[in-house]
């Protein structure tokens, strides 16, 4: 009998090509500025890629060991404690991976089976729902409230039963720019507290911060911590996200059932990338990035004073949302194409974050960027 590709069931049949692969191809396509994926156009340090360079000549360059190299994990730990007042134990409760959207996967594939249910806060990013569905769970939606993108803690309560086995958080978050707040870990734990939920806090933002906040992460509080897989990224913390490095933290236990899945999915991470890291991290620079983003934020909104795109500032992470409200009543998608081809600025639709579209009129700028880049792009966006 021929094999017949069309007969083919496929295990993500909703899954198309992703808007941030799509709309940065727009982006070269039409030469246009893209501030739609979320990555830096500047350098990453010099220092650091002498590091690397220097481990490849002094050939390390076979496989790392699979849960990380020792003195990385170990710097982790030291990290975690001063800025968290967290310890984790370096061997058996970190593990360095390849970024964290494969600590992302690896964590819900380690803990959801077929029929369990995962909490998603929408808008999400857009690697979680596929990887809760290739593990046979189903997610379970809870809208974000608009227009500040806060947490409806009753709407939550109402979707947790007892197939419920994992909640997914993201702070600083995702599109939106917003930050959790302690009042929001405090209402998690209640809700979490005498259950089997696990939960995957996605932290991959720590470092950007605006404005005097403080980053709430699930370390701060134990109860919370003892169920936690908590995810971070060197990549946006260093700005070389196309190294694809992350790593994840999670008690013994967890972290057990993490590194059974780790195994087959990688094995191990880049090994001289790695102890380049253990060594740059000893300058603790990851403490400038406050301040760094910050007047990357404002300079951007700055130039954007006097446009016709109305925006509250974002509280964290490298996204700025941008409300169209005011210049046209197009689906978000369609002016997002639009401002792409017809003014040179690529961008995301805040409604592709959603398993149901929900078309607020918004757009998610990226502003990593040297200030000459968010220069030509502002002047471009004020053309609109």
């Amino acid at each position: 009998m021929p094999f017949y590709p069309n007969l083919i069931k496929s295990k993500l049949p909703k899954a198309g090509t992703t808007i941030f692969t799509v709309m940065s191809a727009l982006a070269s396509e039409q030469k246009a500025i893209n501030l739609s994926q979320g990555f830096p156009n500047f350098e990453a340090s010099e220092e650091l890629i002498s590091l690397v360079y220097q481990y490849m000549k002094k050939g390390f360059n076979q496989y790392a060991p699979m849960q990380g190299i020792l003195p990385l994990r170990e710097r982790i730990a030291e990290k975690t404690e001063s800025l968290y007042g967290a310890q984790y134990n370096p061997d058996t409760e970190i593990t360095i991976t390849s970024g964290g959207t494969q600590a992302i996967y690896t964590a819900i594939t380690a803990m959801v089976r077929e029929g369990d249910e995962v909490v998603v806060l929408e808008p999400a990013y857009d690697s979680y729902v596929p990887a809760i569905e290739l593990a046979g769970g189903v997610p379970v939606y809870v809208a974000l409230k608009f227009p500040d993108y806060t947490i409806d803690w009753n709407a939550v309560k109402k979707v947790i039963s007892q197939r419920t086995k994992m909640i997914l958080i993201n702070t600083p978050h995702n599109p939106s720019g917003t930050v959790w707040t302690q009042k929001d870990m405090q209402e998690l734990e209640k809700i979490t507290s005498h259950s089997e939920i696990t939960i995957v806090s996605d932290e991959v933002y720590e470092h950007i911060l605006f404005d005097g906040l403080r980053h709430e992460s699930v370390m701060r509080y134990p109860k919370l911590a003892e169920r936690s897989f908590v995810v971070f990224s060197f990549g946006k913390t260093y700005h070389t996200t196309g190294w694809k490095m992350g790593y994840c933290l999670a008690p013994e236990k967890l972290m057990m059932e993490f590194r059974r899945v780790h195994q087959f999915v990688v094995f191990s991470s880049n090994t001289p990338i790695q102890y380049a890291l253990a060594d740059f991290m000893e300058n603790k620079n990851y403490l400038e990035l406050p301040q760094f983003y910050q007047e990357k934020r404002d300079y951007f909104l700055r130039l954007l004073a006097g446009s016709k795109f109305k925006f509250k500032p974002a509280t964290g992470s490298y996204f700025q949302l941008l409300d169209y409200s005011a210049i046209t009543r197009e689906k978000d998608t369609d002016f997002a194409v639009r401002l792409t081809k017809q003014f040179k600025v690529a961008s995301i639709p805040i409604s592709s974050f959603y398993h149901e579209p929900i078309d607020n009129k918004l757009l998610r700028f990226c502003f990593a960027k040297t200030n000459e880049t968010l220069e030509m792009a502002a002047e471009r966006l004020q053309k609109v």
